[in-house]
């Protein structure tokens, strides 16, 4: 599956995108944040509070209770505010 990182989630884990076969256990947007938490220090920096990380699925905004299923990308970013 390929993840991609903005803003400061990229700038935490230190790479924009990477392409990651997942455990069968990954099923969800969560249980994604919660794998990618563990693979090092950024990643665990960057997903301490996953309340406050928002996903895409394929480019459309996912809650984390939403099912990966054939997502084919998944994208990490903070929340976001208009102006």
């Amino acid at each position: 599956m390929k993840i991609l990182y903005f803003a400061w989630v990229r700038e935490r884990i230190g790479i924009e995108t990477e392409e990651i076969d997942l455990p069968e256990a990954v099923r969800t947007v969560a249980d994604l944040a919660t794998f990618l938490g563990t693979r090092g220090e950024g990643y665990a920096h960057a997903f301490e509070n996953p309340r406050i990380v928002r996903a895409a699925l394929d480019r459309r905004h996912a809650r984390p209770d939403a099912p990966l299923g054939a997502a084919r990308e998944v994208a990490f970013f903070p929340p976001m505010t208009g102006g």
